[in-house]
């Protein structure tokens, strides 16, 4: 099997180099074939040590959500671009932003832009799911309920202290449709409550949505 071949057997999956070096492990210098991949396009370089195929190859490459997940872990995909995928928000969101156990940070790359956000452990690790992006493509994001959070509690300046503030922040500045609101599990958002940061908003918003 030549490398080709080899790359083309792992189509759909983003390129560790770990990964390279085990495909050319019969190569002498196998980092400089890595370069020479590099050079005819055939891999593109998204962060030191990950690499996705390249224009010459015409692979279908990792969606943006599995990407973001290796970019930078551990991490889950959050805030408006999940909330654009569960169809909360109408608009479409090209950056995509994650949560994270460690510090944040971005990253700009050939692919796109990753960001991602600090979250305190055990908050974190609530309503997370697997969620089916391709044909053997899986990535971890936020249920609708978590990203709604996330986006609350990452916020700064968003302190919701009566009913009112909430509808006006998720309904007019997020514009979120009322019936979507109210099919939200409230009951989810509850059991992360006692350790999420800002847990006096979130009660409100969990208020405000039961009353709908």
């Amino acid at each position: 099997m030549n490398v080709t071949q080899a790359i083309i057997s792992f189509q759909g999956q983003p390129l560790t180099h770990q990964l390279l070096m085990s495909l050319l492990k019969d190569y002498k210098r196998p980092n400089d074939k890595i370069h020479a991949l590099l050079k005819e396009q055939m891999l593109i370089p998204v962060k030191k040590g990950l690499y996705v195929p390249g224009p010459a190859l015409q692979l279908r490459r990792p969606e943006s959500f599995l990407l973001a997940n290796h970019v930078y872990g551990p991490s889950y995909v959050s805030l408006d671009i999940a909330l654009s995928y569960h169809g909360l928000i109408p608009e479409r969101v090209y950056e995509i932003s994650s949560m994270t156990t460690k510090a944040g940070h971005e990253f700009n790359t050939p692919v796109g832009r990753f960001v991602y956000y600090h979250l305190p452990f055990p908050y974190y690790a609530y309503g997370i799911r697997q969620a089916k992006l391709d044909e053997k493509q899986y990535a971890l994001i936020a249920t609708p309920e978590k990203a709604l959070s996330d986006k609350i509690v990452t916020t700064a300046g968003i302190i919701l202290r009566s009913q009112r503030m909430v509808m006006e922040y998720l309904v007019e500045n997020l514009r979120i449709d009322e019936d979507i609101l109210a099919a939200l599990d409230t009951n989810a958002m509850q059991e992360w409550l006692g350790c999420a940061p800002k847990k006096k908003s979130l009660e409100m918003v969990i208020k405000t949505i039961r009353s709908l």
